[in-house]
């Protein structure tokens, strides 16, 4: 018997000062069975740092050709490209060549994959922003998760504050360049 993907259900209270963003957002997200906690929160997390109109959850993990977050214009055309975890560099080349703007959140140590990356052909990589996750504070906070969770995120000068279902935690958002 196959094993079926797990709802969640989310409500979260957004301040993206970096960005001048503030919402109120309500999402579902399938957890397929082979996503960790730590891999949906940051397609979560990822979804509401780069939100605005036109952005979308895919089927992620369950759809190889498509990136964790995905962003269209109102003619359907793709905008932004958002990789969660440790896209390979094929994946980027071909997300920032056709969206024209790519982003990656990783929830794990970047370094090991930054030098997979290193050599290799990505379109405009320079371009692209690699957002650190602190594995740590992705840990604690995914176990925090319920399958209908209350969030505040809120970004504020490279620090990102959460609270989920009245627990807070806090981690530094860091931004790397690509090699």
């Amino acid at each position: 018997m196959a094993l079926t993907a797990t709802v969640y259900n989310f409500s979260v209270q957004l301040a993206d000062i970096d960005r001048g963003v503030y919402e109120n957002l309500e999402f579902k997200l399938a957890r397929h069975p082979s996503e960790t906690a730590e891999f949906m929160l940051a397609r979560a997390i990822a979804y509401c740092l780069e939100h605005g109109e036109g952005i979308a959850f895919t089927e992620g993990i369950a759809n190889g050709d498509e990136p964790a977050v995905i962003v269209r214009d109102l003619t359907g055309r793709v905008t932004g490209w958002i990789e969660v975890g440790w896209p390979d560099a094929e994946r980027l080349h071909r997300g920032s060549k056709l969206a024209g703007r790519a982003a990656v959140y990783t929830h794990r140590d970047p370094k090991p994959w930054l030098a997979q990356l290193m050599g290799k052909k990505i379109h405009n990589a320079a371009a692209i922003p690699v957002y650190a996750l602190e594995s740590k504070f992705m840990q604690e906070a995914a176990a925090a998760l319920e399958r209908r969770s209350t969030l505040s995120l809120s970004r504020t000068e490279g620090q990102l504050y959460l609270d989920v279902n009245g627990r807070s935690f806090a981690s530094t958002l860091d931004q790397l360049a690509l090699p």
